[in-house]
């Protein structure tokens, strides 16, 4: 049988705004409420940003916390927290989810490896401050998603692997159609996959446009994917998503097509290997 593939729901993001589209999540029950509906859709875990009342960007520990236990209340979907936040926050302010222990603590945490530029701003990402981020995943126990806007990321990882911050083989992904990165396309995403350390997972997320059509690139070459709010705001050409589930839904559509169906969180954890 085919392996299931790991649908991720990106809920929130730092640069969706409720000017674009009326149906992103901001508060935490509102967040809660379309991770049940992610869930049933077909997504295994949920990507997590946060916000604060007047739909700002945070990384505030008791916003995260907030939004893990109302999501934990209804449903057993996985929780990845970002530790990217938004464009200009310091390292302390980016791990704040970090800092969550316990039954708050989250199932996974991203860890993007490089600095790139990010449309008109810079996505700030020195090896310094990569280290410092995956000693704190390091030692809360959990297993990094490493986000790679570009090639170079990939041979970062295996750095990071060297200096003992990161165990290889890991789950990585691809973050494609960013200006000023990486665009989505085919040839871009086998070249990714081809330089993956050997025995490594992957999801593929393609932002705009391209989401969705890329949820069946993933699905052919036997990998992963992500979709939602954060990245792509649009089910079709010119109509909104109503919500992150809906995307969701599409995606699972689409890997059923492919052969794959979705994978549940239990499904997922031992895919990622997450402990």
């Amino acid at each position: 049988m085919s392996t299931p593939m790991v649908i991720t729901a990106a809920m929130v993001g730092a640069e969706t705004t409720r000017e674009q589209t009326p149906h992103l999540p901001i508060t935490a029950e509102e967040i809660a409420e379309d991770a049940v509906r992610c869930r049933e859709a077909g997504a295994a875990m949920v990507h997590l940003h946060v916000r604060t009342a007047d739909g700002k960007p945070s990384q505030d520990a008791e916003l995260f916390r907030a939004a893990i236990r109302a999501i934990r209340k209804r449903t057993d979907v996985l929780i990845q927290t970002s530790t990217g936040g938004a464009v200009g926050m310091t390292v302390d302010q980016r791990c704040g989810p970090l800092t969550l222990t316990g039954e708050d603590r989250p199932d996974m945490a991203t860890l993007t490896t490089g600095t790139v530029n990010f449309g008109e701003e810079v996505f700030w990402n020195p090896r310094p401050l990569v280290r410092d981020i995956a000693k704190r995943i390091k030692a809360l126990g959990l297993r990094p998603e490493l986000e790679c806007f570009d090639v170079g990321m990939l041979d970062e990882a295996r750095y990071l692997a060297k200096e003992g911050l990161v165990d290889l083989p890991a789950h990585f992904d691809f973050v494609l159609g960013v200006p000023g990165t990486l665009q989505a396309r085919p040839e871009v995403l086998d070249f990714m996959i081809a330089s993956l350390p050997e025995g490594s997972t992957w999801t593929v997320a393609a932002v705009g446009r391209h989401q969705l059509p890329f949820v069946d690139e993933a699905a052919k070459r036997g990998g992963n994917a992500r979709v939602g709010l954060e990245d792509n705001i649009y089910v079709s050409k010119g109509v909104l998503a109503k919500g992150n589930w809906e995307l969701v839904a599409e995606a699972a559509k689409r890997a059923r097509a492919h052969g794959r169906e979705p994978a549940t969180p239990e499904q997922a954890r031992k895919l990622l290997r997450l402990s």
